[in-house]
């Protein structure tokens, strides 16, 4: 798929935009004054694979608790701002690489031409963030209500308050919790500017249904070629968020490291516990580094061939099981030694 050709930003040390590879972001849970515990929980989200950061910052304290966390973690951290441009400031000086605010909510022109003054100082760059929720009530009456118009041009109108003062190191957000008004907004704006843009599904809820939300929406846009940064939102760890923006990625051929494991969905022939097998091997196979795909399949009959672009994999049989490569058979071994095997040979790949 040909990605949409977007301007390129910096966060921190990371290319936002162009051909840069797409970023995996997510949001501590954690009062950011709580030092301690922030560190920690980013420190979880970089070992999952996480790109960028963003923290809340709600007061002075949270602004100030920039300095040490920043200098503890290795991924650029955004400051998600609202409405107090005093945090902002006080932010970018204790050392954030960017900021997600609505320049509308913050309160006048000169307050926003100080964030951009202070931000142009040093490099930072500046997420426009719209959901459905924040709305001017300009556009709500100007384009009868909550759509991808209403959406854009609000998003459109706080990007060219940053505009008029010289400042373009900007991506943008239009996140709603509704799949279709979500995908609409983004198609529309990518045509309407080259800003890169962060894709998101707001409020997407629970593990399970936040996943399948997010997947849809932003899977699709992204097989559109529309997308540069991405957040799963999920009510929950979010290490998950990581791991499942990871999984997206990666089930489109834009994220070409870590392992990939595919199953089957068990039949009438299966004659293993495939269900334990898989999780197990999810589990146990959650450290290894390894750009392979690995197969787990149910039975001899069919497994080797259904899954030939596989790497390695096996095919449970009934009392012994087949390891196999690229859809031909290594060997046989025992059904109880199947998974311990695999990794054996996981491990010895190059």
């Amino acid at each position: 798929m040909e990605r949409k050709n977007t301007r390129v930003i910096k966060v921190g040390n990371r290319l936002i935009g162009g051909n840069n590879p797409i970023t995996v972001q997510s949001m501590t849970n954690t009062l950011t004054k709580d030092i301690d515990s922030t560190i920690k929980q980013i420190k979880k989200l970089e070992e999952a694979g996480c790109d960028i950061i963003r923290v809340a910052i709600s007061d002075m304290e949270d602004a100030r608790s920039i300095d040490s966390i920043s200098k503890a973690v290795d991924i650029p951290i955004i400051g998600d701002i609202q409405y107090d441009y005093k945090l902002a400031l006080a932010a970018i000086e204790h050392g954030i690489d960017g900021l997600r605010i609505n320049p509308g909510n913050i309160g006048g022109k000169e307050k926003i031409r100080e964030i951009v003054k202070a931000c142009k100082e040093k490099d930072i760059s500046i997420r426009v963030g719209v959901n459905s929720g924040s709305i001017k009530k300009e556009y709500l009456d100007k384009y009868s209500g909550v759509n991808e118009y209403s959406m854009v041009y609000s998003a459109l109108e706080n990007v060219k308050l940053l505009e008029d003062l010289g400042f373009y190191d900007i991506k943008i957000s239009l996140k709603a919790s509704n799949v279709p008004l979500t995908i609409k907004s983004y198609m529309k704006i990518s045509e309407l500017c080259d800003y890169p843009l962060h894709l998101g599904i707001t409020e997407a809820g629970p593990n399970w249904r936040g996943t399948i939300k997010s997947s849809v929406g932003i899977g699709t846009l992204l097989a559109m070629g529309i997308g540069d940064t991405i957040r799963i939102s999920l009510t929950g760890d979010p290490v998950e968020e990581v791991r499942v923006g990871r999984e997206i990625l990666k089930s489109l051929g834009l994220l070409k490291e870590g392992l990939e494991l595919i199953s089957c969905p068990t039949c009438g022939r299966t004659k293993i516990d495939l269900i334990k097998i898989v999780e197990e091997a999810e589990r146990r196979l959650d450290g290894i580094d390894k750009h392979i795909k690995v197969a787990i399949m149910g039975c001899p009959v069919n497994g080797p061939g259904e899954a030939r672009e596989a790497d390695i994999g096996i095919a449970g049989g009934n009392g012994e099981g087949l390891i196999f490569k690229k859809g031909q058979i290594v060997r046989k071994v025992k059904e109880e030694d199947l998974l311990d095997e695999l990794i054996k040979e996981i491990k010895a790949m190059d």
